[in-house]
């Protein structure tokens, strides 16, 4: 799960953001507390607040005082369209540049998605979830 040329309070905010999107962790669901993902991750308990906190900040994640943290409701959703917007901005804009540059249409984009589309292996994420 470690990746050295990330932050690991990031690393931590995404594994959450990932067991959000798929599901297992629920919205209006405890999260792991900050000891629990300290522990799973063997890392710094202020390193995953940091990353806790940066989901608190986004509206991801809320405190019931005393209780623990929480996935809140349209969590899924802000994850998402945040999600959504990175990848057009890291992988679309570039390939529409690229497509222009070759002359190439959305019709012949959308083809060529297809065709790759039916050629890759249909995978299923299971590594490296968050503890629940």
């Amino acid at each position: 799960m470690i990746d050295e040329g990330k932050p690991l309070f990031l690393q931590i905010a995404e594994q959450i953001e990932d067991s959000i999107i798929d599901g297992s962790l629920a919205e209006e669901t405890q999260a792991p507390s900050t000891n629990e993902l300290a522990g799973f991750y063997r890392i710094n308990p202020a390193t995953a607040a940091k990353g806790v906190a940066m989901l608190t900040d986004k509206g991801v994640l809320y405190k019931r005082r005393g209780i623990g943290m929480f996935v809140a409701a349209g969590a899924r959703d802000i994850v998402v369209g945040e999600r959504r917007a990175a990848f057009a901005d890291r992988y679309i804009d570039p390939l529409l540049a690229e497509a222009r540059t070759l002359g190439l249409g959305a019709e012949d984009l959308a083809t060529l998605l297809r065709e790759r589309a039916a050629l890759a292996p249909q995978t299923t994420q299971t590594e490296g979830k968050t503890p629940a």
